[in-house]
């Protein structure tokens, strides 16, 4: 179940509106505020439908991991196919690591 940060998290990534995202899954925008300002907590089934509608706007939920949850913005597919390019370049190969 997502929480009411990563609600308001998800909608900045996505760049909608609490109307907009009422508009879109069915939720009163009311509710969603409640849910986001933590006044409120929704029945599981408007949360999977919040979250349902925001990941199919683009955003990716991330479950806790050790190192709590988040939310994230997919790529889009010419952002895909230039990281495949820059990979494919050849080179000499770093580390990942940051000192």
């Amino acid at each position: 179940m997502i929480t009411g940060a990563q609600c308001r998290a998800a909608r900045a990534l996505v760049e909608w509106t609490r109307d907009k995202l009422s508009s879109n899954s069915g939720v009163d925008a009311l509710v969603i505020e409640e849910f986001e300002r933590r006044i409120s907590l929704p029945d599981q089934d408007v949360c999977d439908t919040l979250q349902t509608t925001l990941e199919n706007a683009g955003a990716v939920f991330i479950a806790e991991n050790g190192g709590g949850v988040g939310v994230r913005l997919k790529l889009n597919r010419s952002e895909v196919r230039r990281i495949g390019v820059l990979e494919n370049e050849g080179g000499i190969v770093g580390t990942d690591a940051v000192p």
